[in-house]
Formats: C-alpha cells, structure tokens, sequence
C-alpha cells in the first residue's frame, strides 16, 4: 500500500489542485490536518465550501483520511470547547475523519481530533484505548500536533508539539504517528521530518509555499519512506534502527516521478530497466 501524506495545506488551492492530480497513483492520501487558514483574507466560511468540494472531488478517485488541526476548528461544543464541526460532515463523502478508525489489510488508522480542551482530549484517550484492542499488524494515527521534545516538533527556540501525545505513544506503541502543524521542523537545524519513540515512526511533512507542497510517501509493502521538498529529496528504511542524517535519494521507482507530478525529477534519477 502506497499513501500519500500532507498537511498544512492552508487553504492553498495550488496545493489542493497538486493534491488532486498526485491521488490516482496512491491507494491512499493522508491528510494530517490545518486544510483551512485563520489568517486568510478568504471568509472562513467560503473556504470550508471550496475545500468540501475538493475533499468530495478526492474521496473519488482514492480513499481520503483527515484530521483536524488548530486552523480547522469553525465551532464550539456544547460544552463549550472549540471542535472543528465542518469535518465531522465530510464522513458523508465515504472520508474517514476525527473519531473514526479505518482498516486497509492489515493495517488500522486512527484517526485523532484537534484537542482543545479536557472534555476532548479525554475523549480521545479513550478513541486511542479503545483501538488498542482492535489494533492489527500495523496501527498508525493521523495527529496533527508531533509530540513535544522530537526534532519534528522543533521550531528553532522551542518544541510546539503535544506532550500527551509523547505518553500515549509509550503507552500504546503505534506504528506509526503522522502529524504536521510545525511548519520548519523538517527544514532546520536539529529539526526533523521524522523520529522514532520506541518502535513508532513519527513524521512532519513541513510547509513549503508554491506547487507542489511538500509531502511523504509511505510504501509500507516496501517498509520506505520518501520525504520531498522544492529542494530535498530523502528516504528512511524503516525496517532499520533510527538513523541520521536521512539518505539523500538516489534512484526512485518509476511510480515517484511519473509525469513528473510526483518528484522533481532533477533531484532523482528513475531506476533503470536493469534493476
């Protein structure tokens, strides 16, 4: 199974209309959180409309997961926590959003909300004990926050990730856990677009502007990952231990760079038809 990971898309219709044209080569497209801006000009009510239309035009041609990132949450509960409601409505286009767990093979997802407040964020320690008992071969969560203390929460000065989310990791022990919200981890020093915690592989796309975003491509039959930037083009083996710096990609699989919508095929060169 190939999937293909983003985040922090920011209401960049650039970047969604890459999206869209990158989804038929995945059996899966990832979407780790913040599709919409706070900060946009765009009335946030217009964005939900423009990127619902976007998500429905997706969950055609693959399967979609999203989860919720601090830039998505357009409401309050009853209780009075903000909770990203317009998300819990595209499960209707056959999207596996906040809450839910979706099982391909042998692989389950989890797929975790934005917690802003006790009420939620108990709800979802619950979600994540609950699909500990169903967990199958590989069982990775889509979180928006990385946990704190990783170099893929690292911002320069300090860690912006989700220290609970360092303890559900020990306790748990995922897979994986695919996150974004720091946009500069991948691109600084002591920064990272991956860690490992125990036996989980935590990823961080990071943020680029322009076509294409940058990305992740997870080939879990071949146990790789793929990090693509404007000008990185790295992969991890992840049956190895943790190792750094990431390898510098030097052939790619046809798949990566085919009609050159994938990779920028500068930075890679395609394997050969020897082998």
């Amino acid at each position: 199974m190939r999937c293909l990971v983003v985040a922090d898309l920011h209401y960049s219709l650039p970047q969604f209309d890459w999206l869209l044209s990158a989804a038929p080569r995945f059996d899966l497209v990832i979407f780790a959180g913040d599709a919409l801006d706070i900060s946009s000009m765009v009335d946030f009510r217009a964005q939900i409309v423009v990127v619902k239309k976007y998500l429905s035009l997706l969950s055609r041609i693959t399967r979609v997961i999203l989860c919720s990132g601090n830039h998505d949450l357009d409401d309050h509960s009853a209780e009075g926590e903000k909770i990203s409601r317009w998300i819990g409505e595209v499960r209707e286009l056959g999207i596996a959003c906040d809450g839910d767990s979706l099982t391909i093979g042998d692989t389950l997802f989890t797929v975790c909300p934005w917690w802003d407040g006790p009420l939620v964020k108990q709800r979802l320690e619950t979600q994540l004990q609950e699909a500990s008992v169903e967990r199958l071969a590989h069982w990775i969560w889509v979180h928006h926050a990385p946990p704190g203390n990783s170099p893929t929460s690292w911002g320069g000065k300090r860690y912006f990730g989700d220290v609970d989310l360092v303890q559900w990791i020990a306790r748990h022990q995922p897979s994986m856990v695919i996150s974004g919200h720091v946009h500069q981890s991948p691109f600084i020093s002591e920064g990272s677009w991956f860690d490992r915690l125990g036996d989980t592989w935590v990823f961080n796309t990071g943020l680029q502007p322009g076509r294409p975003p940058t990305y992740i491509v997870l080939d879990l039959d071949e146990a790789t990952a793929f990090w693509l930037s404007a000008d990185h083009a790295q992969s991890i083996d992840l049956k190895a231990p943790l190792q750094r710096p990431a390898a510098t990609i030097q052939t790619a699989p046809p798949w990566l760079i085919s009609l050159d919508q994938i990779a920028d095929p500068s930075l890679v060169k395609p394997v050969s038809a020897e082998g």
